[in-house]
């Protein structure tokens, strides 16, 4: 699955966002891909790791359950699964389904990003966003995308 990050323009206090939501538009190309796997216990594991060239990256797999600790978030047919860890760094963010020319895939608009990667896979996040500390986070080397990061 493509994943982009994109600029979002939200000033929603994050302690009253969900951890994830999705528009109606990424739940159906999701349902469309879990009803093509012929897998309905199918759950979408949305994670960041450290990495990338801008500190994070975002990653997106399916999962036939949760773990213990999990966020489960149902939502429009779809179930989505969150670590505790992904969870302190996507708070907020909203997963769409993008379809333009350069490609088709899904886009996390996050509002915790400070900076992104030009090609968007990876971020930095806004300081104070990982439990009060700051998160100066930067691996170095390059996505590979041809961006000046």
């Amino acid at each position: 699955m493509a994943i982009e990050q994109q600029e979002t323009g939200s000033t929603t206090s994050p302690a009253d966002l969900a951890v994830v939501s999705m528009t109606s538009r990424a739940a159906d190309k999701l349902k469309e891909i879990i009803t093509k796997q012929g897998r309905d216990d199918l759950a979408l594991r949305v994670y960041v790791t450290p990495g990338g060239c801008s500190g994070f990256s975002y990653g997106m797999t399916f999962a036939e359950g949760r773990e213990e600790d999990d966020t489960l978030i149902e939502q429009d047919g779809v179930r989505i699964v969150v670590d505790p860890m992904s969870a302190m760094y996507i708070k907020g963010s909203e997963i769409d389904y993008v379809d333009a020319l350069m490609g088709a895939g899904f886009a996390i608009n996050n509002p915790n990003v400070q900076a992104a990667c030009g090609c968007g896979s990876s971020f930095q996040a806004k300081e104070g966003v990982a439990d009060g500390e700051a998160v100066e986070a930067h691996a170095g080397g390059s996505c590979g995308s041809g961006c000046s990061h």
